[in-house]
């Protein structure tokens, strides 16, 4: 008679199981999300949405996915290979000028990490006291072009400075003295890779000296994938809302999720990194239209675009 009870148990337990799959319809549905680049606090509310379990109260199963190029995320959704995936808006902007039907469903970082990093010691006030110095850049061309807008903005002629490729080796040119200002260097990554060196580092922001205060990082899907699967792209955004707003609402208890599955990261430089990325995650991932309408008209105007796209095509607010 035991035996009897315990069979049926197991029964309606496995049945309810089941049941509650086939209920939601979405328990089983595995989706892929690349990040942008290798994994760094940038990605923590990302971490924390799949370690407990806010993707799967959406009945998602995510498989994230570190790329091997950091081209490769953008490439991989405009070919329909994977779901989602981690980008920038920039970029967003110029792959629908060439035609790629890439959406951003949400912001991740609400304003640009990347800046304009000095040495303190170097006793710059201003964008213009960077006049007769050596710029280094990492991105051509569109870092290249963000440091011109500051520069105009500061009153300064091309002739003005030199400025050189150095890739990404930001805080090395900068720290041997090759040049004297970088752009495009993480003011939550570079800039503490600096301090800790023992040198004072000082930042212009990029928003508040000529360039659209733009969205560093966003999410990106393929428009056919939001005709498809409508459901499936608002389960993704509610469960990275809640992991976004568990990062900041408990940075300590989310920082510890996101360094065991990442222990290699333990370090002062990424807990530093952290904390200060932490305010950049706040709002998001809300994104306005307005911000990519003024982002996209600026790269417009500066020639990183030839076209422009209606802003209800390059995001998706899910209305």
């Amino acid at each position: 008679m035991r035996y009897r009870i315990r069979i049926l148990v197991v029964f309606l337990s496995s049945l309810a199981f089941l049941y509650g799959l086939a209920g939601n319809g979405r328990a089983a549905d595995k989706v892929s999300c690349m990040l942008d680049w290798f994994p760094n606090p940038d990605h923590a509310p990302v971490y924390v949405a799949k370690a407990k379990g806010l993707f799967a109260e959406q009945g998602l199963d995510v498989d994230i996915m570190v790329p091997a190029d950091p081209n490769d995320p953008l490439k991989l959704v405009a070919a329909g290979k994977i779901n989602f995936a981690i980008s920038y808006q920039p970029s967003v902007i110029t792959a629908r000028s060439k035609g790629l039907q890439v959406v951003s469903i949400g912001a991740l970082v609400q304003h640009p990490l990347s800046s304009i990093l000095y040495l303190k010691s170097s006793g710059f006030k201003t964008p213009a006291d960077l006049k007769g110095k050596r710029i280094g850049y990492s991105v051509e061309p569109l870092y290249r072009v963000l440091f011109e807008a500051v520069a105009e903005r500061a009153g300064l002629q091309s002739s003005d400075y030199d400025i050189y490729r150095v890739g990404f080796n930001l805080a090395p040119s900068l720290l041997s003295g090759k040049v004297d200002a970088v752009v495009g260097a993480f003011r939550n990554y570079e800039a503490i890779q600096i301090e800790l060196e023992g040198k004072e580092v000082g930042i212009f922001p990029l928003e508040e000296h000529g360039v659209p205060d733009f969205y560093e990082l966003v999410i990106i899907t393929h428009s056919k994938e939001i005709e498809a699967h409508p459901k499936r792209v608002m389960a993704f955004v509610k469960g990275l809302t809640k992991g976004i707003h568990q990062t900041v609402s408990n940075p300590k208890e989310s920082l510890e999720t996101f360094l065991k599955l990442h222990p290699d990261l333990r370090d002062e430089l990424n807990r530093r990194a952290y904390q200060a990325t932490l305010p950049f995650f706040i709002g998001s991932p809300k994104q306005e239209s307005s911000r990519w309408v003024e982002m996209q008209n600026f790269m417009l105007d500066r020639g990183l675009i030839k076209r422009v796209t209606p802003v209800e095509e390059m995001i998706w607010t899910g209305k």
